[in-house]
């Protein structure tokens, strides 16, 4: 069987992938949706989508690898139909910020109790995935009372997208918070929104943009990977309640999910590694059954397997 893995040349760090390249020409295709709608939108696009496929060797292959990994198609119609699914969840961020969604469509999961819990001035960390769409919630946040949140980003990979996005709607831009480096400033202003009755949204599957990131092990898809330590640290050291986010689409609808994962994230001085492979292989789980439910909704186009000889888990006691 041949290996599912990339090459070495495929393991560049997320953040030096420009995913801007894949929404080049998402103003020609949003402005064919906004007005001849979503049918013609699809027909135009893939001719797009085969061109992209066609000079993305790296996107082509870690596609394709984890398609195979969540028992779909892993062939040229599979990859073009997860590069689909990604220009959809690009025209929803853009049909949120410009104009045209529909937010009848959205069903959330488990959002109640912390829309309460935000009301009586008790906020928490939500730790999302790049799977699906994440701008779903940022935007619900602007419409739904008692609903507030930061989303902490790196942003200056895909920044042409993002101004695209401002350029719809200034709010756009609202609630994103830069975190390349964290220092005690951020730390500071995080902890003031958090008792607020505030939410801080941080992704739990990319590594940090660092020469040495701080990471744990987890099964995930059949294979060991490197997740990030920064979510649950943080947690402990804000001490409140950590939560799972997931926004994916399933039809024409979106499922929101928040599943509680902990009430007080605690890191004990003598079992502080043990705790946070605890807190990353929970997660790690959730992904894995959400990434199962929605297989082609997963954005992680390099390879997410990679453990590279600098990349270490966190040793910290």
């Amino acid at each position: 069987m041949a290996q599912l893995g990339t090459s070495a040349a495929d393991a560049r760090h997320w953040a030096a992938i420009n995913e801007a390249t894949c929404v080049a020409g998402m103003r020609l295709l949003f402005w064919v949706c906004r007005t001849f709608g979503r049918w013609p939108f699809r027909v135009v696009l893939y001719p797009v989508l085969l061109w992209y496929v066609a000079t993305q060797p790296r996107a082509r292959r870690a596609s394709a690898a984890y398609l195979a990994r969540v028992g779909q198609p892993a062939g040229v119609t599979g990859v073009l139909r997860h590069f689909g699914a990604f220009a959809e969840a690009i025209l929803d961020k853009m049909l949120l910020w410009g104009g045209g969604f529909d937010f009848d469509r959205v069903r959330l999961h488990g959002a109640e109790p912390l829309i309460e819990a935000s009301r009586q001035g008790r906020g928490a960390l939500l730790v999302c995935a790049h799977l699906g769409n994440l701008d779903l919630c940022r935007a619900l946040s602007l419409r739904t009372q008692g609903l507030r949140v930061t989303v902490l980003v790196h942003t200056k990979h895909a920044q042409a997208f993002n101004d695209v996005l401002a350029q719809l709607d200034p709010k756009s831009r609202l609630n994103l918070m830069q975190v390349t480096d964290m220092d005690a400033a951020m730390a500071m202003q995080l902890s003031e929104r958090i008792g607020r009755g505030e939410f801080v949204v941080i992704a739990g599957d990319r590594v940090p943009v660092s020469a040495n990131p701080r990471v744990a092990l987890a099964p995930f898809l059949g294979r060991t990977a490197a997740f990030p330590i920064g979510p649950y640290v943080m947690a402990a050291v804000l001490g409140c309640p950590l939560v799972a986010m997931f926004a994916t689409r399933t039809g024409g609808d979106y499922d929101v999910h928040f599943e509680p994962l902990r009430d007080k994230v605690v890191l004990p001085r003598g079992a502080r590694a043990q705790a946070l492979a605890e807190l990353v292989g929970v997660y790690a789980a959730r992904l894995e059954h959400h990434a199962r439910r929605a297989p082609l909704e997963w954005f992680n186009f390099y390879d997410f397997w990679h453990l590279p000889e600098t990349d270490s888990p966190d040793a910290a006691q």
